[in-house]
């Protein structure tokens, strides 16, 4: 099939703002858009910029809005696509060059959430036992790859890029619910906040652009009901 590419093009050296660019491309029905945008890469114009690395859909890097929808490059097919494709970097972030975002905002956001393991008490002689009901109760929020899809495609960053962002509550809600952490209140504290998870507004639009299929606003919900009703001072 032949496919027409529509594509997002900034270059900050000599652009003034950004400008779009088509490039055909012959495609198999069931390549992947990376496939395409090699295609583009390798034989029509070498400077067009993305980023891309395991190309598995696990390390979540060529994230990118497909007909106005955050996805993986790697995981939608080009006949799910049909022959006029749209594609733009992650709104809501700075642009360093075409398709590539500066993600240092987002990150920033996460490590404000102390997504790591957090204890108090010496070390066990043995590992840490957890049940598998345990287990089962953040399950949900450790397929998180952190490709910032959910953020991109939330209004309420768009509106306040202070705002901690679905995807640092999601990483917060997978240590704050696990029996082995103790660091939840100082999660909590961070989260109890004007632009933590009261900027929520409970719109699904990061439940659509999770390409991990994961209950974002669900997180979202749980962590203001524990604020509410169970918080641990």
């Amino acid at each position: 099939m032949q496919v027409t590419l529509k594509i997002q093009r900034f270059n900050p050296e000599k652009d003034q703002k950004p400008q779009w660019a088509e490039y055909q491309v012959d495609v198999e029905p069931t390549d992947r858009l990376l496939d395409a945008l090699h295609l583009v890469k390798w034989y029509q114009d070498g400077t067009l910029a993305f980023r891309r690395s395991c190309a598995h859909g696990v390390c979540g890097s060529d994230a990118m809005t497909i007909n106005s929808v955050n996805r993986l490059a790697c995981k939608v097919l080009m006949n799910e696509l049909g022959s006029k494709v749209t594609v733009e970097p992650l709104r809501g972030f700075p642009i360093v060059k075409d398709l590539v975002v500066d993600m240092e905002p987002f990150f920033v956001k996460y490590r404000s959430v102390k997504a790591y393991f957090v204890t108090y008490e010496p070390d066990p002689p043995v590992e840490r036992y957890q049940s598998q009901e345990e287990r089962a109760r953040f399950d949900d929020t450790t397929k998180c790859i952190l490709c910032g899809a959910c953020t991109s495609s939330c209004p309420s960053f768009w509106g306040n890029r202070d705002y901690v962002g679905p995807a640092a509550i999601v990483q917060a809600h997978r240590f704050i619910f696990d029996s082995r952490d103790q660091g939840a209140n100082e999660r909590l504290e961070v989260l109890n906040d004007r632009d933590g998870v009261w900027r929520c507004r409970t719109i699904f639009n990061c439940v659509g652009a999770c390409p991990r299929e994961i209950d974002v606003t669900r997180a979202i919900g749980e962590v203001k009901k524990l604020l509410l009703f169970n918080r641990m001072v």
